[in-house]
């Protein structure tokens, strides 16, 4: 790709071919997109043209059309790793347990750091920090390094009973917003996702909405 100067003719490539022309201007440096914002404008292109492809404009989604929406529930499931509404679980072994080389008493009781797996590059890569809805394209399985690694609603036998109806009602409600709206974050919005019970935005999530 960097020998051939070509990212290619898709959107993608055609926004990464703009900014790197972009980055120098009369010798200067000019302000450009970094990578990582031209993929986020990336995903914030593919989703709502995916939600009018399928659904349309004024059709309110159905089960069929939600089931259709690929790269919806890919964004939904990597904000899911990045920022999972629990943060851990606690697991107490009732027999004696052996994991491995580790033998675990009975009684003993386990804390399993969801968010610390979700952020691990053992598991997700070097881009594990990173947007990268990409990730999930085959599958939830296939993610990550290990099937496991993937557990915002925790994980069997006690996952949450919640989770296909929640992530529905996302999809839902997304898909819908997308049908009329474009959305992105207001300059005052300060990232600092609180680690409590559940994670959320400690100082609130301020959103400017624009009507298509």
């Amino acid at each position: 790709m960097e020998k051939t100067g070509s990212y290619g003719a898709d959107l993608l490539g055609f926004m990464m071919s703009e900014s790197k022309q972009q980055r120098r201007v009369n010798g200067k440096s000019n302000a450009s997109l970094s990578t990582e914002e031209i993929i986020d404008e990336y995903w914030q292109e593919r989703g709502p043209r995916e939600v009018l492809e399928v659904c349309g404009r004024n059709n309110y989604p159905d089960a069929d059309s939600l089931s259709r929406l690929k790269i919806v529930g890919m964004i939904i499931n990597e904000v899911m790793r990045l920022y999972p509404p629990a943060v851990g679980v606690l697991r107490q072994a009732c027999v004696p347990t052996k994991v491995g080389r580790i033998s675990i008493p009975a009684g003993t009781q386990l804390e399993l750091p969801i968010i610390a797996i979700h952020h691990d590059t053992a598991l997700w890569g070097n881009d594990a920090k990173d947007f990268n809805p990409g990730r999930f394209s085959e599958g939830i399985a296939k993610a990550a390094k290990h099937p496991m690694a993937f557990m915002p609603f925790g994980t069997e036998p006690t996952k949450c009973v919640g989770q296909n109806f929640a992530l529905l009602e996302a999809k839902l409600v997304l898909a819908m917003i997308l049908q009329n709206f474009s959305f992105v974050t207001s300059p005052s919005y300060t990232h600092a996702p609180l680690l409590v019970f559940t994670l959320r935005p400690q100082y609130g999530a301020q959103i400017i909405f624009h009507v298509d």
